[in-house]
C-alpha cells in the first residue's frame, strides 16, 4: 500500500480521514470538529442505504447520568461496566469496555445538553443482565433515525467538517508502515484522501455471505435485519496490515422476529408477563433470564425455528410506545384472541400459561405473534485499545488508525448470548466520544 495510488485523479488533504458516516463515525467528527483548526472529511458508502444505527431502537446505555439521578437510580460506569463483563465473561475486553462505559453518561448527557436531543430514562425498559435502568431513549421513542438524522443535521452545521456521501472507501494508504489516507471512489473515480488520522466506522460483516459463512456458520440461516451496506469492506485492509481480530463468531442476534414480517416485538414484553412457548404450547424457558441475543439461540434450536409469544392487553400497554412495537402493530404481526379457548384453537394445543413463581398471570384476551431467530449486526472485528488505536497481532498499534463501531470487536464476548442491550451503539458512540475528543485535544 506504500507509493502511489494506481488510478487516483484527484487528491484532498484533511486532518482526520472518517470512513462512515454511521452512529461511530458521526460522533467521532462532531467531537473532532470541537477543534476549529481541524479539517475533518467524513465519506459514507450510503446514506439512502442506512446505517445499522439508523434501524436500531436508537436506546442508550450509560450508567450515573443526570436523568438516572433525577429518577432516583443508583448507578455509575463502574456498574454499568460490571453487569456487561458479567454477561460476556470476556475479561480481556475489560479495559476497553471501562473506558466506553466511563463515556456513555458524558456523550448522553452532552446529546441533551450541547445538542439539544430530547433524551429521558427509560425507566419501562427492563432487560436482562441490567441491574438497574440505564437505557436513555428518545421522547415519543422514536428510534434510531431520528437520533441519527439529530447528529447529521448538527454535523451540517460544523465549518470544519464535510460529509461525502456515494463515496466508498476502497483502499487505506501508508507510508513507512504509517496510515496516511484512504482512497474513495467518487463519481467512478478514484480520489486520494490524505490525512493524519484515519478513523474506521464502518458497519460490520452481516451482510456478507461469505464472511458470515465463514465466521458464523453455527446460525444457520437466520433472518436478517440489518443494513446492505454490512459487508466487512474494512476486514482485508485490517487483515494487510496485520491487524488482530476478535470474537468473529459473535453476533447481534434477536430471538424476537416476527416471523413472515420482519419486524421485531418489544424486548420489555417478556417482564410484563409475555409468554414463550414450543410448538406443543408448552414453556421452556424462563424469559426474563435471557436477552433478545440469547433467546435467539434457544429459538435456533427448536423444531421449525419458531416460537409463539404470548401476552396482554397490560403488557402491551406497557410496551406499545415503543418504535419496535408500532412497526409491528402496523405490520399486522400479531392476532388476538378473545380467551384461553381461541389461543388454543390457533396454538393446536393448550398452552401453558401458568407464571413462574413471582410473576404476574396473564389476563384474556391474548394477543400472540410468530417469532424466529435473527441477525441483526455483527459483533466481531478489529482489536482495539481504549483509545480506539487498532492494534496487531503482536499487540502494537498501528501508527495513524484508529477503529471503532462495526469496525472493531463489540462487547458480547465470544458468543452471541454474550450481548447485553445497548451495547452496539455503546460501543460505536463510546468510541467515537473516546477518539474524537482526543483528536480535538479534549
Amino acid at each position: 500500500m506504500d507509493g502511489a495510488v494506481d488510478g487516483a485523479v484527484d487528491t484532498v488533504e484533511v486532518d482526520v480521514a472518517v470512513v462512515g458516516a454511521g452512529a461511530c463515525g458521526v460522533l467521532t467528527a462532531l467531537r473532532a470538529a470541537e477543534d476549529p483548526d481541524l479539517v475533518v472529511g467524513v465519506f459514507e458508502k450510503s446514506l439512502r442505504e442506512g446505517c445499522n444505527a439508523e434501524i436500531s431502537s436508537g436506546s442508550l446505555a450509560a450508567g450515573g447520568t443526570c436523568f438516572q439521578r433525577a429518577a432516583g437510580i443508583a448507578d455509575s460506569p463502574a456498574r454499568h461496566a460490571e453487569d456487561i463483563l458479567a454477561a460476556s465473561g470476556d475479561t480481556t475486553a475489560e479495559p476497553v469496555v471501562q473506558a466506553l462505559c466511563a463515556a456513555a453518561p458524558r456523550y448522553v448527557e452532552w446529546l441533551a445538553e450541547t445538542l439539544g436531543y430530547p433524551v429521558e430514562i427509560g425507566t419501562d425498559l427492563p432487560r436482562a443482565g441490567m441491574s438497574v435502568p440505564r437505557l436513555h431513549t428518545d421522547a415519543g421513542r422514536l428510534g434510531g433515525r431520528r437520533l441519527m438524522r439529530h447528529l447529521r443535521e448538527a454535523l451540517a452545521t460544523r465549518p470544519n467538517v464535510a460529509l461525502v456521501d456515494e463515496a466508498p472507501a476502497v483502499r487505506l494508504t501508508t507510508t513507512g508502515g504509517r496510515v496516511d489516507g484512504v482512497v474513495v471512489e467518487q463519481n467512478h473515480a478514484l480520489v486520494r484522501v490524505r490525512a493524519t488520522t484515519v478513523v474506521l466506522a464502518l458497519d460490520g460483516f452481516g451482510a456478507n455471505q461469505v464472511l458470515m459463512k465463514e465466521h458464523c456458520a453455527s446460525l444457520g440461516d437466520p433472518f436478517y435485519g440489518g443494513v446492505s451496506t454490512s459487508t466487512g469492506d474494512a476486514i482485508p485492509w485490517l487483515t494487510e496490515l496485520g491487524a488482530g481480530f476478535r470474537n468473529m463468531a459473535a453476533c447481534l442476534r434477536s430471538g424476537l422476529v416476527v416471523l413472515g414480517h420482519g419486524t421485531r416485538v418489544s424486548p420489555s414484553l417478556p417482564f410484563y408477563g409475555a409468554v414463550l412457548l414450543d410448538l406443543d404450547g408448552r414453556r421452556f424457558v424462563d424469559e426474563e433470564a435471557h436477552g433478545y441475543s440469547s433467546l435467539a439461540g434457544l429459538i435456533q434450536q427448536l423444531p421449525a425455528q419458531r416460537a409463539a409469544l404470548v401476552w396482554d392487553a397490560e403488557a402491551h400497554a406497557a410496551t406499545r410506545e415503543s418504535e419496535l412495537m408500532r412497526e409491528t402493530v402496523r405490520a399486522g404481526g400479531f392476532t388476538t384472541y378473545a380467551d384461553h379457548a381461541g389461543l388454543a384453537a390457533a396454538l393446536g394445543h393448550d398452552p401453558e400459561l401458568d407464571p413462574l413463581p413471582g410473576r404476574r398471570r396473564l389476563e384474556p384476551p391474548y394477543h400472540l405473534a410468530w417469532v424466529t431467530h435473527g441477525v441483526l449486526a455483527t459483533q466481531g472485528g478489529a482489536v482495539v485499545d481504549p483509545a480506539g488505536q487498532v492494534l496487531r497481532t503482536d499487540g502494537t498499534p498501528i501508527p495513524g488508525l484508529r477503529a471503532g463501531g462495526g469496525t472493531a470487536a463489540g462487547l458480547a464476548g465470544p458468543d452471541s448470548s454474550g450481548y447485553s442491550s445497548g451495547n452496539g451503539l455503546l460501543s460505536a458512540f463510546g468510541m467515537g466520544w473516546i477518539v474524537g475528543s482526543e483528536l480535538a485535544g479534549g
